[in-house]
């Protein structure tokens, strides 16, 4: 049966496109959270927008304590650096750009929120730790774009919604024989 070489390109296309996508949102995030891990635990100075975005019903004195001691400082690195080393790896990107979303959106608001303080309040993003060198304003850019290469990989991934990358069935079937 012959092939339509367009329809065979262009999921090796859209593969290489969500691999991009996965390898530099991993990166990304595997950097900020080495970056936060490496700060032992320290809270940034940008957590008091917390007060402002959570309702008084649920920050609780024991809610807030769990934020500021146990959710930002150790949780969230955590959580960045195994969403993007499924990323990198390519284990069910679709489900860790879902993932994902959520994790950006808090980014951004914390962004929006220095960038409305102002760059005298704060100077620096202190997004990825102990690498911390840039403004909210450069932090929400890439914020921005890591949201749209999110919504890329969640499009144009190819396979079901549980599909992982190509590299991942070469190894599994590798050894079936």
């Amino acid at each position: 049966m012959p092939s339509n070489y367009e329809y065979d390109k262009q999921p090796m296309v859209r593969s290489i496109i969500s691999i991009i996508a996965c390898v530099l949102i991993g990166a990304i995030l595997l950097f900020a959270g080495i970056g936060k891990i490496a700060e032992f635990g320290t809270i940034p100075g940008q957590t008091d927008f917390l007060d402002k975005f959570i309702p008084d019903v649920l920050l609780t004195p024991d809610f807030a304590r769990f934020i500021g001691l146990v959710f930002i400082p150790w949780i969230l690195p955590i959580a960045e650096i195994i969403i993007g080393a499924a990323l990198i790896i390519g284990i069910w990107p679709r489900i860790f750009a879902f993932i994902f979303i959520p994790l950006v959106f808090g980014f951004m608001a914390n962004n929006s929120y220095a960038i409305a303080s102002g760059m005298e309040k704060f100077p620096e993003c202190e997004c990825f730790g102990v690498f911390g060198f840039l403004t909210p304003i450069q932090s929400m850019y890439i914020d921005i774009g890591m949201f749209i290469l999110a919504v890329l990989i969640i499009v144009i991934h190819p396979g079901g919604f549980f599909a992982h990358q190509f590299w991942i069935n070469r190894i599994f079937t590798r050894n079936k024989t």
